[in-house]
């Protein structure tokens, strides 16, 4: 019996910025944690125009271009805000 070979779909790549929100960690909703905000991209384009507007900001710092899959933390110490490029202001898309 001869079967045929299944194709693969191909997955789209994503990317992923993170970084540590300094001002908005210790209080709050993330009292106790360090907040984490992290914007995913759909191109290789959209992270590195994320990560250079949000080299600019004060309030951030550890930021980072990820590939492949959703980074995650421990639970216990982060609070992770999640955001879609797509659902950005100007602000970010500069």
């Amino acid at each position: 019996m001869v079967t045929k070979a299944r194709k693969k779909k191909p997955t789209k790549r994503r990317y992923f910025v993170t970084m540590t929100d300094r001002f908005m960690s210790g209080w709050g909703q993330a009292k106790g944690k360090i907040n984490k905000y992290v914007v995913e991209c759909d191109t290789y384009e959209q992270a590195e125009r994320i990560e250079r507007n949000a080299r600019k900001r004060d309030e951030m710092k550890y930021v980072n271009i990820v590939d492949g899959r959703m980074p995650s933390y421990d639970k216990r110490r982060y609070l992770v805000s999640k955001k879609h490029y797509k659902d950005l202001g100007d602000v970010w898309k500069r």
